[in-house]
This record gives structure tokens, C-alpha cells and sequence, in this order.
């Protein structure tokens, strides 16, 4: 089936509030299609791996944003950060202080989310709330300098479930405004809730997102590589 990216994008934004930031999702999809995106006006865009996201941000223009999405190891660090705008997925210590070593040798300063793990499944990554409150509160936290922390991001579970998305989703929403409180009440930039995906992104609307990742919805089901 052929994919018209225009088509999914109008009747995409029709669906989202201004205020909402739409990354679409490319992994997996080719540099042809993601062309067709920019040119329908897209310019954020999301991949889950480093060595994906590097080699497509080589081959299309430079003002187009790109976002790590997906779980990021400390030994692909120096390669992103030349082209990422935003990392999603902070979860650990070890994780932000290499992004913050890397960063200072190219005298750039790194938007990063705190990635939460607030689904069910074990597999899916990200700080519980006693992990996160221990992140914050690590007196090696105040040396990253050269991150700008700018608020968090989770992953809900896979279900059809609505209720449980929906408290999953609003569980989130109430950590982000504890911490913010707390810890970031002078951070001007910590106001980014990046969750939501094809399957539940209305919902994770309802419960105050500013960032929706949505991949299928856009460029159709993925290609196997």
C-alpha cells in the first residue's frame, strides 16, 4: 500500500492541539520518505538508533531537528551529539554524566528529557520514582553543566486498556509537576512531557503531553531490517 505522507500529516495536526510538538518516527523508514515528510512541512523528527539517526540527519538538511528516542548507550554518545537536538532517554547517572563529558569537548550545552519507567512491562526502560528522586538529589547531578534538563518522558504500557494508559500517562503528568516544583522551579526550559504514541497519543493529550512520538500513523506499519 502506498503511503501518502501529506494526507497522514494534515489529518494528524487536525487532531493535535498547537501547543503539542509532533516528532515523527522514521526508524526503519527510508531518506525518500522521510523527503516527503519535510516537504509536506515536517521538520522533528525521532529515531531509536544512533547509527540510523546519524546516517539519515548526513543526508537530509541541516535545520531539520532530530530526537533520540530510543535507549542510549554510553558508547554511542560522541557519535549523536553533533546531530541530536533533543535526547528523550536519559536513565541513568552514568548515561548524563557522558552525555555532559561529551558535550563539554564540543562546548555545546545538551536539551535532555528523564526518561520514567511507568508501564508494565519490565522491558522498557527508565528511572522508577525512587531512582529518579536519588538522580536528582546525587551531588554529581549539579555538575552537568552542559545538559539543559527540560523535562520528561515515558513510555505507557502496550494495551488496549484505556484506564490503564490513561493512569499510567497521568501518573506521569504528576511526577513531572512534583519535580518541577522541587527541584526545577527555576528551570524556565523544564516544561516538555514527551508521551504518546500511535496507539494512545489522544490520551496521553488528555493528561497534558507537549511532545506525541507517532511513527505508524505517519509513514505506515515499519520495514523490517
Amino acid at each position: 500500500m502506498v503511503m501518502n505522507i501529506k494526507e497522514n500529516l494534515i489529518k494528524l495536526k487536525k487532531q493535535i492541539p498547537e501547543y503539542v510538538k509532533l516528532i515523527a518516527v522514521t526508524k526503519t523508514h527510508p531518506v525518500e520518505i522521510i523527503k516527503q515528510a519535510i516537504e509536506a512541512g515536517q521538520t522533528i523528527f525521532g529515531e531509536n538508533k544512533v547509527q540510523e539517526l546519524v546516517q539519515k540527519a548526513k543526508q537530509l538538511p541541516p535545520n531539520i531537528e532530530w530526537h533520540m528516542i530510543g535507549h542510549l548507550q554510553t558508547n554511542k554518545v560522541k557519535m549523536l551529539l553533533p546531530y541530536a537536538s533533543l535526547i528523550h532517554s536519559i536513565d541513568s547517572l552514568k548515561l548524563a554524566k557522558e552525555i555532559n563529558k561529551e558535550a563539554k569537548k564540543l562546548n555545546k550545552v545538551i536539551p535532555c528529557l528523564i526518561q520514567i519507567h511507568i508501564a508494565k512491562e519490565e522491558t522498557k526502560f527508565g528511572f522508577n520514582e525512587s531512582e529518579l528522586y536519588s538522580f536528582l538529589e546525587n551531588n554529581e547531578f549539579k555538575e552537568l553543566t552542559h545538559i539543559k534538563f527540560i523535562g520528561l518522558m515515558g513510555m505507557a504500557t502496550y494495551t488496549d486498556d484505556y484506564f490503564t494508559i490513561k493512569n499510567e500517562f497521568k501518573y506521569l503528568r504528576q511526577l513531572f509537576e512534583q519535580i518541577k516544583k522541587f527541584y526545577f522551579y527555576d528551570n524556565l526550559y523544564f516544561n516538555e512531557l514527551s508521551m504518546g504514541m500511535s496507539n494512545d497519543f489522544h490520551i496521553a493529550i488528555e493528561e497534558g503531553s507537549t511532545m506525541i512520538r507517532i511513527g505508524s500513523l505517519i509513514f505506515g506499519n515499519r520495514n523490517n531490517l
